[in-house]
């Protein structure tokens, strides 16, 4: 997977290459992955991954705001977002990444 982008194939590829499931086993495996972290984000709970990072879901307050190419002012309205922050882990080997010089997009 030396893409800039990963797409959700990419993934089910790496599980079955890697693990012997196949094609449609990895494809299970990745959305009932997926579905179980949005159940639970859905839930207004935390989602911690050990050694990747924590996915949560925070209430933003409305704000006033500003329209960058009216300039008008504009009030943004409250909402609800999920947020991601990277363990100390992903974030040491983020930082000292070196790409694999043979693979050229």
């Amino acid at each position: 997977m030396s893409k800039s982008v990963v797409v959700k194939s990419d993934l089910v590829n790496e599980i079955n290459n890697t693990l012997g499931l196949n094609q449609r086993e990895a494809k299970d495996f990745v959305e009932k992955f997926f579905e179980e972290i949005r159940c639970v984000l859905e839930r207004h709970e935390d989602v911690k991954l050990s050694g990747f990072g924590r996915f949560s879901v925070r209430h933003k307050s409305p704000r006033p705001g500003r329209n960058p190419k009216t300039g008008i002012d504009v009030e943004i309205k409250e909402r609800t977002v999920v947020t991601f922050r990277a363990s100390n882990k992903l974030r040491e080997m983020t930082v000292n990444y070196q790409p694999d010089d043979t693979s050229q997009d």
